[in-house]
């Protein structure tokens, strides 16, 4: 069921599907929810309850100009709308940057969850900034012109391109330039400590074609860092949508039992 969340200043559209035990799905960038379309169906048979926002910014969730929707602001509007659902603890799946918000409430409120899995994350101030800075130094009079470039870039799939499609035109362009403006690595960059002893099961999931985000230089230092297991799944970077079936198995095989 689609669902929105009003916070102090910015709006969470989200999809809460399902119940039995909570599970928080991240998307990165340039993603939205859409990310989990193929995955979200396959927990919820198993018995879980899931909720799939768009991060602030992103897709259909929207935050005022001068409110900055870096990942740390994002780790914390999760909180708060989990907060709002009335939900006080949550198994967290996130992919590429979002997993640095994964990270950040694992960091500052680890209580709060409950295990983390990683999809083709970031580690440390490791974000593969250099494949976004051309979209960082957009011209946003030429914003409508950015996603016909992701497109034959990205969208080698119907999928891809489908979630792509919400940065379609002069609107979406600067939305998608904005979020790339406000990543900023050095904010998982020292909370290594935190995270050692934080004491939350972790997986590390990597697709073997990653090109993005590569698995000795980023999978295997995070999975050290996390104490986490590394499964390597058959897909390149959008793994979620590559091998959906894969992910979801590994999903299942690792996620705490329902009770």
């Amino acid at each position: 069921m689609a669902a929105k969340i009003q916070l102090s200043r910015v709006a969470i559209e989200l999809d809460d599907v399902g119940e039995g035990h909570p599970i928080l799905l991240l998307h990165g960038f340039p993603a939205t929810r859409y990310l989990w379309a193929q995955v979200a169906p396959l927990l919820v048979k198993t018995g879980y309850r899931l909720l799939v926002p768009d991060l602030v910014g992103y897709g259909a969730s929207v935050a005022p100009a001068d409110v900055s929707i870096d990942m740390a602001s994002q780790s914390r509007w999760m909180l708060e709308m989990m907060n709002a659902l009335g939900i006080v603890q949550v198994s967290v799946i996130a992919h590429d940057v979002g997993s640095a918000a994964a990270q950040i409430m694992v960091a500052n409120a680890p209580q709060r969850v409950r295990s983390l899995v990683v999809l083709d994350g970031v580690c440390g101030s490791e974000w593969a900034m250099d494949a976004i800075a051309s979209i960082q130094a957009w011209a946003p009079a030429d914003a409508h012109r950015l996603f016909p470039v992701l497109a034959r870039r990205l969208g080698k799939s119907p999928a891809l391109r489908q979630m792509l499609s919400a940065y379609d035109g002069q609107q979406g362009g600067l939305r998608l330039i904005r979020a790339a403006r406000d990543l900023d690595p050095r904010q998982t960059a020292n909370i290594g400590e935190a995270l050692r002893s934080s004491g939350v099961p972790a997986l590390v999931l990597w697709g073997e074609h990653d090109e993005c985000l590569s698995v000795d230089k980023v999978g295997r230092p995070l999975a050290e860092l996390l104490g986490a297991r590394l499964a390597i799944v058959p897909g390149a970077h959008f793994t979620p949508l590559d091998c959906p079936v894969d992910v979801a198995a590994a999903l299942q095989d690792f996620l705490p039992a329902n009770g």
